[in-house]
């Protein structure tokens, strides 16, 4: 299974939550098989995955702002991108401080205290929320599309004036140190912190989102460092506003520059260290008995990239396979028994990441059988070319998956988000989906042949073994 294929996952239940009318998932179901048929036939090649139309403009001090109108009637999806995240933090001793902003912005300003910030959202029918990544910090809400001043009231109030005590700050610390000692309990998220670290050794993405917990447990300390954290990314020229649902450009745009439009520009740029090339097989693992062993292979990948074609031709090999139509699933899975599920595939980052097949085995003693079968599958990938009509089902049913998820305006807004926080243009969802039609079998033999070389794997275990026991 794919990355996106498992945030699309996100993206249904999304849409079940959402009680759209059934009359609109019928009527948007039909559309897609129509586009979708088009599109896979050769007869309509420049459609684009997203069939409503993108509106952006750029204010005076940088802010991005992009309108999708939506018939959806009395809903609208708010939605900010702040493309600073994990991936920002290059001064030693100050990790974890974008995930600990996605908490600081709800602590409140001058004009709109806490409590009262929530008191008025809820007047709108929503209730914010925030994540963060390597890439960004993501701050959304859906709520009544009649209240879409009043969100971008107190939206605006506390990206351009936060305020708070350093008794406040320490609070909010310590709740962090708690979200990372509950977190660090699962051996998964363990795995995850180490798997970072070993596979990076001078890019920022060898630390986590969540940050060192040596540097958790020291932020209590580091208030004047925030201040200078948030004066850096929480400028208008690493922000887009995005506005999807029962809107017109013109209104969100007037509000944007109503209320946004005097938010001022900074002038901090990140210098992000370039990773080097890695020249051999790493090796990373965690010792826990009475736990499932876990095998994951992570290779070097690409950046984000629309434009090019390793990102779409990894997609749709990692789905060939690792998927549960795979000839490996139905091996290692159904007939032998030997693993409890596989997947893989190459994460959306703007700098290069890793491709990552994770294995969850019924048998310790099985860890080197698998990754050889594993091994053995991506050897041949760099020779074999698959069927073409396997490769054409696989891109259909990429393109198709996706668009039939984005029918209500938080899908909609989610997905325009996440290509936004990658190139600062949510166009690149079309761009990128436009390029699976291109992807041919020479595509998916080239970048086996790139990107699954030994030299650039990193394998990281769990089992009761005290060292990892494969090679």
């Amino acid at each position: 299974m794919v990355i996106r294929e498992i945030e699309l996952l996100f993206y249904f239940r999304l849409l079940i939550q959402t009680n759209q009318h059934m009359k609109k998932i019928i009527t948007f179901i039909t559309a897609a098989f129509l586009l979708l048929s088009n599109a896979f036939a050769g007869n309509n090649t420049d459609e684009k995955i997203l069939p409503y139309p993108i509106h952006q403009k750029k204010l005076a001090n940088g802010a991005n702002v992009v309108t999708v109108p939506y018939d959806s009637p009395g809903l609208a999806a708010f939605y900010i991108v702040i493309r600073a995240g994990s991936r920002d933090e290059i001064e030693p001793g100050h990790t974890g401080f974008a995930h600990f902003f996605e908490h600081m912005m709800f602590r409140g300003t001058e004009k709109y205290s806490k409590e009262k910030y929530s008191e008025v959202l809820k007047s709108t029918g929503a209730s914010a929320n925030a994540n963060t990544s390597e890439d960004r910090t993501l701050y959304h809400m859906t709520g009544s599309a009649d209240k879409l001043e009043t969100m971008f009231e107190v939206e605006s109030d506390r990206f351009q004036n936060l305020k708070y005590s350093q008794q406040d700050f320490k609070t909010e610390a310590g709740a962090v140190k708690g979200e990372y000692t509950k977190n660090s309990a699962s051996p998964y998220n363990q795995l995850d912190e180490k798997i970072s670290e070993t596979a990076f050794k001078t890019h920022t993405y060898a630390h986590t989102t969540m940050g060192y917990f040596k540097d958790i447990v020291d932020m209590p300390n580091q208030y004047d460092y925030s201040i200078e954290f948030f004066k850096r990314f929480y400028r208008p020229e690493y922000a887009t506003i995005i506005v999807v649902g029962d809107v017109t450009p013109e209104r969100v745009e007037a509000l944007s520059e109503k209320y946004f439009g005097k938010w001022q520009h900074g002038n901090y740029v990140s210098s992000i260290p370039q990773e080097p090339a890695q020249t051999e097989t790493r090796y990373t693992h965690i010792q826990k008995s009475g736990f499932p062993p876990y095998l994951s292979l992570n290779y070097k990948g690409p950046a984000f990239d629309d434009k090019a074609m390793d990102m779409p031709a990894l997609d749709v090999l990692s789905s060939i396979l690792f998927s549960e139509k795979s000839e490996l699933y139905k091996k290692l899975v159904l007939d032998e028994q030997k693993v409890r599920f596989i997947q893989g595939g190459a994460y959306d980052t703007r700098d290069p990441n890793l491709f990552s097949i994770g294995s969850s085995l019924v048998k310790a003693e099985d860890m080197q059988y698998v990754k050889d079968e594993i091994t053995k599958t991506l050897e041949a990938a760099k020779t074999k070319k698959p069927d073409a009509q396997v490769l054409a089902d696989t891109k259909s049913h990429l393109k198709y998956s996706f668009a039939m998820n984005i029918d209500n305006p938080t899908s909609i807004a989610e997905s325009l988000s996440h290509y936004t926080w990658l190139t600062g243009d949510p166009e690149s969802l079309n761009r990128l989906y436009a390029l699976y039609d291109k992807v041919t079998v020479d595509d998916l033999v080239r970048v086996a042949n790139k990107y699954f070389v030994g030299t650039a794997l990193t394998v990281a275990t769990i089992s009761p073994a005290t060292e990892v026991g494969v090679k």
